[in-house]
């Protein structure tokens, strides 16, 4: 298993990695253009960390960090997104392995603070997130859609 930044040759494979993880999330519509296009777009970004886990020649996993300003420290901090496992790895530690390489990263990187959304009906991502350390917040996601249609 190796641990790595994700680059454009990823993208099909983290795609569907993320049509995993919407399957599971109601939020979220599939549409692997919409995906690639936005995969691509998190890759331009200079200090966004992508990465992905794999094995063999198989992208069984990845997470995001995307950086931020935050005006409540005064300092930059990032946004996790599309942290998945796919199925038949789960539970094997590969989750908390990515999250450690992302805190790792992260750390390198100067955030001084890591956030991430996580759907309420999911316990089983909750517990998850909170054996990783994170703890709960007041604050929760609101969307507002399209600003451009």
């Amino acid at each position: 298993m190796i641990i790595r930044r994700a680059s454009y040759d990823d993208i099909s494979a983290m795609v569907n990695l993320l049509n995993e993880l919407f399957t599971i999330e109601d939020d979220f519509v599939i549409d692997g253009e919409k995906q690639s296009r936005g995969l691509k777009l998190l890759l331009d970004i200079p200090n966004a960390i992508v990465l992905i886990v794999q094995e063999c020649d198989s992208v069984i996993a990845m997470a995001s960090v995307q950086p931020l300003v935050s005006t409540a420290i005064g300092e930059t901090v990032g946004i996790i997104e599309d942290v998945v496992v796919t199925g038949s790895y789960q539970g094997r530690g590969i989750g908390k392995a990515l999250i450690e390489a992302l805190i790792g990263e992260s750390e390198k990187a100067g955030l001084k603070r890591l956030a991430l959304g996580a759907d309420q009906r999911n316990l089983t991502a909750i517990a998850f997130y909170q054996k990783q350390g994170f703890t709960a917040s007041h604050m929760g996601l609101m969307y507002y859609l399209p600003l451009v249609p």
